[in-house]
This record gives structure tokens, C-alpha cells and sequence, in this order.
């Protein structure tokens, strides 16, 4: 039987005795992609903390790439998980070459401390290459442009080989085209063979593409639907989940919604 990606068992959460998540009970199949998708507050960026032992849970199990938080090195466990956030931009060293950003991810490091071997820097240029990004690897990253950044840390991520990519609404601050090219490079990466199962946090869900076939809602710290994209993303689920009258429509396979009759979150 194949071992989940993540399997989470009526996990709770609290900061200072307030509830954050509570009795989330959630499998993550290797051949899955998902989107996790709920309102400001409803506790995505809590539930990622825990799946990558930076929180931990007041009750509940949490077990990622068949280990069991609280029996196993952390720190091992995270460089085989991926991670991609826009956050990360403003904390990694801006005047390094791409490439030494890309190397960095080897030892899940935000920044360099150690030397890299020339094998380890040729795996970095590789990675860099196998998503089209190898002409800037010589350039200082805070020259590059947000969606130039944004690859070069989809490398990094890469770099390990993960087995779990976590994408934490990734397009925020990238301006139309480079959210269309960002989107365009994460569909092809999700058709290789050998793509790991990825988790894509937003709330908008125009960014979710016909590779992700399974969605999870999150509303005030507890699931609010799941299940395939398909059936997830209705009007009715979207509408409870943002406390408002949302219409959601999927045109040539690219979701629409719209609120109050006013169009929003359009491709």
C-alpha cells in the first residue's frame, strides 16, 4: 500500500488558549495536488507551520512523508519538503548570485553557511535550467524581476527533489503576466512524471488550474468542505467560506467568481 504524502488526524491548534485550528482530520495522496483555499484568518498559514514542525498541535497526529512529527530529526524532514512563499523574498540574502539562492535550499538554509561543492552548484544550475531560469543564474536576486524571483525559489524548492511542495500564495505582488507565466510554469511542472505532491495556498481561485484535482476550505480554523476541485468550488461552498454571495463559473477549464454580480478573481 502506498504511504500518504501527509496524513493529518483530528489535529488541533491554540495560540495563547485562542482555538486556531480545530479536529482537522486530512489525507494527502502521492499522485494529488491540492489547493488550499479559505478567507484571511481561517488558518492556512497555521496549518502549514504545523505540517512543517515550525507549530506544533495540542492534540492530534501529524505524520509527513511517513513521519511522525515528535519522533523524527526535523530538520532532515525539511529538506525533503519544498517551500515557496512570497514571504521568503524579503528574508534571503538579496546581493547573492541566483544560483547561490537556488544552492541554498540543499540544507533548507536562508542563506549560505557552509561551501558548496562544485557537484552541489551544477545541481543548481540544473535545476535552475529544468525550469528555463539558467540565464540569470549569475545575477545578484534582488535584481531580478518578482516573477524571475519567484522561479528562482521554485528551484530552490526543487533542488532536494521533494516529495512535498508546499506554494504559499506564491503570486502575491506579481503583476498580470508574470502571474500567467508563474501559472504557466507550475502546469507544466505538475505534468512531469516525477512532480511532487504539491499543496497551493490562496484565496484566489482563479490561480487553480486543471492540475489541481483535490480542494480543501478552511473556515474559522475548521474544514469547511473537500474533495475534488470540481465539486468544491461552487458558489454555494465559496459564498459560506467568504461570508458573501459568491458565483463561481469554470470556462475552458480556468475558474471564475464573481460576487454581488461584480466580477472578481477573473483570468
Amino acid at each position: 500500500m502506498t504511504m500518504p504524502v501527509v496524513h493529518l488526524e483530528g489535529v488541533s491548534f491554540e495560540r495563547k488558549k485562542r482555538p486556531i485550528l480545530s479536529n482537522i482530520s486530512w489525507t494527502i495522496e502521492p499522485d494529488q495536488h491540492w489547493a488550499l483555499l479559505g478567507a484571511n484568518g481561517s488558518g492556512k498559514t497555521s496549518l502549514l507551520k504545523i505540517l512543517t514542525g515550525y507549530e506544533w498541535p495540542a492534540q492530534g497526529i501529524v505524520e509527513v512523508l511517513g513521519h511522525r512529527l515528535g519522533e523524527c530529526h526535523l530538520g532532515r524532514l525539511r529538506r525533503t519538503i519544498g517551500w515557496v512563499s512570497s514571504a521568503l523574498t524579503t528574508q534571503l540574502p538579496g546581493r547573492n548570485r541566483t544560483i547561490d539562492i537556488v544552492v541554498s535550499g540543499m540544507d533548507a538554509s536562508l542563506g549560505l553557511y557552509r561551501s558548496f561543492e562544485k557537484a552541489e552548484y551544477d545541481r543548481a544550475y540544473t535545476t535552475l535550467s529544468a525550469i528555463g531560469a539558467e540565464c540569470y543564474a549569475e545575477q545578484q536576486y534582488e535584481t531580478l524581476s518578482q516573477g524571475e524571483q519567484q522561479r528562482a525559489l521554485i528551484a530552490r524548492a526543487m533542488i532536494n527533489r521533494p516529495r512535498l511542495l508546499i506554494l504559499d500564495e506564491p503570486c502575491v505582488g506579481l503583476d498580470p503576466a508574470a502571474r500567467h507565466q508563474f501559472l504557466a510554469d507550475l502546469s507544466q511542472l505538475a505534468g512531469n512524471q516525477d512532480c511532487p505532491g504539491i499543496v497551493y495556498v490562496t484565496h484566489h481561485i482563479e490561480e487553480i488550474g486543471p492540475w489541481i484535482d483535490q480542494v480543501m476550505v478552511l473556515k474559522g480554523g475548521r474544514i469547511l468542505n473537500r474533495g475534488p476541485a470540481k465539486q468544491v468550488l461552487s458558489g454555494e461552498v465559496l459564498s459560506r467560506a467568504f461570508d458573501c454571495v459568491c458565483q463561481v463559473e469554470r470556462i475552458q477549464g480556468q475558474y471564475q467568481m464573481w460576487i454581488h454580480n461584480n466580477q472578481i478573481n477573473s483570468v
